[in-house]
């Protein structure tokens, strides 16, 4: 039989086919040669075949009947031989498949060769896909290689023992004793790969983290020594000398030093020193300084040193690279909550990135922006926040513009500037905004009394310029219709009033209520809004006709609502200036009656104690039963609704839509047919008084955060204000992080408290946790506790992760006396 062809000249061949076709022809003669060639144990070519084989694996071609072949060539004992099979086990073995356990002997007696690259061939491949039963009857040999002089063994074993650690954690205490001198070793291989395997032994055992905590002042001699030693050519990298194991090391002390005093004492030096001495005009000094930057904000470090981290974050900032622009804002992004002010000094740099071009720094940047904005910048940073609003692509403007909504409600200076900025927002953005947008700024308008006529005339002007924006629109329906007469009369005093007639407003909602751009909803809010003004306006003949027009509408919901108005007018005239009178200031009453009320991130589900006995309706609903019953019975408060439906009810009440169609009793609202504005009890709201005070007080600052939850990567944290001027009402804001590498979606965070509190839950930021701490998700609740009692609160969280849902139930019982006191 002739000579197969060399390698070589197979990679010659191939790369001359023209067409995929003529390479699949290529390869498939060629098999069939290395095919006969190993049926025939062709001794001497083997090795060429394997090798010709490998190649083909590489270029994604079928390789596994060379397998058993590899096995043969790791029992030969030539070099060359097993430098190949080694490398053939490697590419086209694991451990699903029985074969590799055959070449555990072959393994075993090559971890004991006289020759040093033999043995290490055999740890490299024992450290690359070793199965746990391998690396159970091997152990033994690579603890021998871990204790032996020759630092080329010492580091290929070093990195073999990682694999075993983690394949068979309890062989961990095997490794102990090999590791006392490791650090004392002068080869930076040697230091590299031994650094890596404390680094895991840390991570898995906290017994190992305890027992390795001694080795800090070493690992900061080291450490410092390659700062201060001078050139090495063999180790200079971009005149930084070892930055693999500079980075290496502060991941090490990173660990140690987390949650423990006496070792964070030990390393602040050495990090204040690498912070200030380490180059930064290339990518090798950049590396280190931002592992030092993590390294400082994860252990106990001193209030300067973090501060000179976030200076290092900083100047990241006005980095060239837009990677290191992107780190640097995620892990500004990771610290703000902890040291808030040192970050706000770079409030500016930050805002100035909202222009980048990167549509990855763009989100990370807005994301950090809102996260800094506070009672003393909101006016600036919304500024800039709605600057970026008006010139954003659209798949940023609805997270922008929650945000905003967001920290309007809980920073707002004054009433006239939250409805400014709200409709700044509806204005440019209002396609994109959530649909509780628009209940929850009527419900605002509603209670600033003394901002109605100002608001009414803002919304019409914005009428006349753009009726595209359709909650914009509905806003302005609904409060034309509630303050029309206002409108017409002029009254304004905060801005020179517009003068305006019955007729201009009537041909206004006339024609939203024709456009082709008016949607189901926006029409129902206009023809609610007509019907109003009858009783405001003296134009009621001319209201009763467009009325009566749509009295044999297509749309139904349009129908029923002109069908039951007709009968106002006729039927029921005497009791229509009733009905349609203006809508009470929104109380903020104490609830009556036993209704459970579970809040689901801002969608509310009512249902009586007794669930036992209601139809099963809806998954929500039940779950939110399941939640509050694990308080048991009728231990369980209700939670207050805060965000309002905007569908309006089947029977043409409108603003009792608005109201949320609250059952004080435990069942559903019946909205009677002919009465669309009947003035009925509010619902209750924790915040009662606060229409014209700060919603916030500076003596939050007292009260400490607190994890409620850590589990499976997902963390709860929840930190603390108090509402100004009730002390008894605590604000909580939750935190929820993702460490996991995959974004954790459809989360939902519940919460139920006993029965003498009342818990009131606001919209999420968003209902993605995204992975590696890369951004959070935040939700406000409020906390109503008159008789100053212990806070005990059941949470249920439910989320999507890599594809499965997730559900979990938890208990928060030690929240700090200062938030419920």
């Amino acid at each position: 039989m002739p000579a197969p062809i060399r390698l070589r000249e197979l990679i010659r061949t191939i790369r001359t086919a023209r067409t995929q076709a003529e390479e699949r022809e290529m390869i498939q003669k060629e098999c069939a040669a290395i095919r006969s060639s190993f049926r025939e144990e062709d001794n001497t070519y083997r090795c060429r075949n394997v090798a010709k084989l490998l190649y083909m694996h590489m270029l994604g071609y079928p390789a596994h009947f060379g397998q058993l072949e590899c096995l043969k060539l790791i029992a030969s004992q030539k070099f060359t031989d097993k430098r190949i099979g080694y490398l053939g086990a490697m590419l086209l073995l694991d451990e699903r498949q029985d074969v590799h356990l055959l070449m555990t002997n072959c393994i075993k007696n090559d971890l004991n060769h006289s020759t040093q690259y033999v043995q290490g061939l055999a740890l490299c491949t024992l450290g690359c896909m070793g199965s746990s039963e391998m690396c159970r009857d091997l152990a033994g040999e690579v603890e021998k290689l871990l204790k032996t002089s020759n630092s080329y063994l010492r580091k290929k074993a070093a990195l073999c023992a990682v694999h075993v650690i983690r394949k068979v954690p309890e062989l961990m205490e095997m490794f102990l004793p090999a590791t006392k001198n490791l650090l004392s070793e002068k080869n930076h291989g040697v230091l590299h790969t031994s650094v890596v395997l404390l680094t895991e032994m840390c991570e898995r055992s906290p017994d190992m983290l305890l027992h390795f905590r001694k080795l800090v002042p070493q690992l900061v001699r080291i450490l410092k020594n390659l700062i201060m030693s001078g050139y090495s050519p063999e180790h200079d990298v971009s005149g930084i000398s070892d930055p693999f194991l500079q980075v290496r090391i502060l991941r090490l002390l990173r660990i140690l030093g987390r949650s423990d005093d006496d070792s964070s004492e030990a390393m602040n030096d050495i990090l204040a020193q690498v912070a200030t001495n380490t180059e930064t005009s290339k990518n090798v000094g950049n590396a280190i300084l931002y592992e030092t930057v993590l390294t400082i904000m994860d252990i106990k470090s001193e209030s300067g040193l973090r501060v000179l981290a976030i200076n290092i974050l900083g100047r990241f900032l006005l980095n060239n690279d837009k990677n290191i622009r992107y780190v640097a804002l995620t892990s500004l992004l990771k610290t703000v909550q902890t040291d808030h002010n040192a970050v706000q000094r770079h409030r500016s740099t930050i805002v100035d990135c909202l222009k980048d071009l990167d549509v990855s720094i763009k989100r990370r940047a807005m994301e950090l922006s809102f996260a800094l904005v506070n009672g003393n910048n909101i006016r600036g940073m919304m500024k800039e926040l709605l600057y970026f609003l008006d010139s954003c692509d659209p798949e940023f403007k609805a997270d922008c513009a929650s945000g905003v909504f967001l920290a309007a409600e809980k920073y707002a200076p004054s009433k006239r500037w939250h409805i400014d900025t709200i409709m700044r927002v509806l204005t440019t953005a209002g396609s994109y905004v959530r649909d509780d947008s628009v209940p929850n700024l009527i419900q605002l308008i509603t209670n600033s009394v003394e901002m109605h006529a100002y608001t009414v005339q803002r919304l019409y002007k914005a009428l006349l310029d753009d009726i595209s924006q359709q909650p914009l629109v509905q806003v302005s329906s609904w409060c034309i219709g509630e303050y029309g007469d206002l409108l017409v009369s002029g009254q304004c005093e905060e801005e020179e009033p517009i003068q305006v007639t019955e007729d201009e407003v009537l041909d206004v909602l006339e024609g939203l209520l024709v456009s082709n751009l008016s949607t189901p909803v926006t029409r129902g809010y206009s023809l609610t809004a007509i019907m109003k003004l009858s009783t405001r306006f003296s134009s009621v003949n001319r209201i009763k006709k467009v009325v009566s027009i749509y009295g044999s509408s297509i749309d139904v919901e349009l129908q029923q609502r002109a069908v039951e108005y007709n009968a106002l007018f006729k039927k029921y005239d005497h009791m229509r200036p009733a009905l349609l009178e203006r809508m009470p200031i929104m109380e903020k009453t104490a609830s009556n009656g036993p209704t459970e009320i579970m809040q689901t991130n801002g969608e509310t589900e009512p249902s009586v104690p007794d669930t036992k006995h209601l139809p099963l309706v809806t998954q929500p609903a039940n779950q939110a039963n399941d939640l509050l019953d694990l308080l048991g019975g009728n231990d369980v408060m209700p939670v207050i609704q805060t965000t309002l439906p905007t569908k309006p009810a089947s029977a043409g009440g409108e603003l009792l839509d608005l109201l949320g169609d609250l059952s004080l009793t435990g069942g559903p609202t019946v909205v009677p047919a002919p009465a669309p504005s009947v003035p009925v009890s509010q619902p209750p709201f924790l915040l009662d008084g606060l229409s014209s005070q700060p919603l916030f007080n500076d003596t939050s600052a007292a009260i400490p955060p607190m994890t409620a939850y850590s589990k499976n990567g997902l963390k709860i944290e929840f930190t603390f204000e108090r509402a100004n001027p009730n002390p008894n009402i605590a604000v909580i804001t939750i935190h929820a992080t993702n460490t996991t590498e995959a974004d954790m979606t459809e989360f939902v965070f519940q919460a139920a408290v006993p029965k003498t509190f009342q818990l009131q839950l606001l919209s999420p930021s968003s209902n993605i946790v995204p992975a590696l701490n890369q951004g959070s998700v935040t939700q406000v609740i409020r906390v109503l506790n008159p008789q100053k009692q212990q806070l005990r609160m059941r949470v249920k969280l439910t989320y999507t992760h890599k594809g499965s849902p997730v559900q979990d139930l938890a208990e928060v019982n030690n929240f700090p006396p200062q938030s419920w006191q």
